[in-house]
């Protein structure tokens, strides 16, 4: 059995597969850890989210579950945060809505922190790619490669997939870090592992098992912009 830890879900306009997320993900933590809880940040969708997540948490037995409405829409930056804020698990976990890291490889992440090895402990899709099932269009793939290598000399972070969405964080250490940062978009991820580097908080960078997954919120051309710019915002501000 893992630790007790709380799963954040950051979910907008997710409705058309957000049930069986969550009927995948409570099934995970009924038989693999009891004492967990599973938070779903709704940030302002405008479809369906809410009630099929009211209707997919109100067959939970016996997992604690949450749902978080925010609105209107701020990004999944903003999401995460309020969802690891809002954690009463000694670690909290995030994943992506469309569980393109399938929620099996928790035990990667949660147990270096349980084991008092690391504070943050994320997933990666660049230290072995042998893991990658179906793989994102070519041009995305050489858009992430670049970006990240954008993100190593802009920020000296020495890290190759700072955007996997699946990051666990101890959160007695991490709290103060999250409660910092202020990127909403895309780029919250960088924003975090760069504050807690400044904090010397232990983090590793650990390869998961990923699939491509169609109906991605990101908009290649600009949603890569503007992630580029936070990264470059943020070297500004160091």
């Amino acid at each position: 059995m893992l630790p007790p830890f709380t799963l954040v879900i950051p979910a907008y306009n997710e409705g058309h597969r957000i049930g069986e997320t969550l009927a995948t993900c409570l099934e995970y933590l009924s038989r693999e850890s009891s004492e967990s809880e599973l938070i779903v940040v709704n940030d302002g969708s405008t479809d369906n989210t809410s009630e099929v997540v009211r209707v997919a948490l109100a067959s939970a037995a016996g997992t604690a579950t949450r749902v978080i409405e925010r609105s209107p829409n701020r990004g999944k930056g903003a999401a995460v945060r309020d969802g690891l804020l809002a954690a009463t698990r000694p670690i909290g976990l995030f994943s992506d809505a469309d569980l393109s890291t399938p929620i099996t490889e928790t035990p990667k992440l949660i147990e270096p922190i349980a084991a008092d090895e690391l504070d943050i402990a994320f997933g990666s899709r660049a230290l072995d790619r042998r893991l990658i099932g179906n793989r994102q269009p070519w041009k995305r793939e050489q858009g992430g490669r670049v970006f990240n290598l954008l993100v190593r000399l802009a920020t000296g972070l020495p890290f190759w997939d700072t955007q996997c969405g699946f990051k666990a964080f101890r959160l007695a250490a991490c709290r103060s870090v999250i409660e910092q940062a202020q990127v909403d978009g895309f780029g919250f991820d960088v924003e975090l592992l760069l504050l807690a580097s400044r904090a010397n908080l232990r983090m590793r960078e650990i390869p998961v098992r990923w699939d491509h997954n169609e109906g991605s919120k990101v908009h290649f051309v600009h949603d890569s912009i503007a992630m580029i710019r936070e990264v470059i915002s943020l070297r500004a501000h160091s």
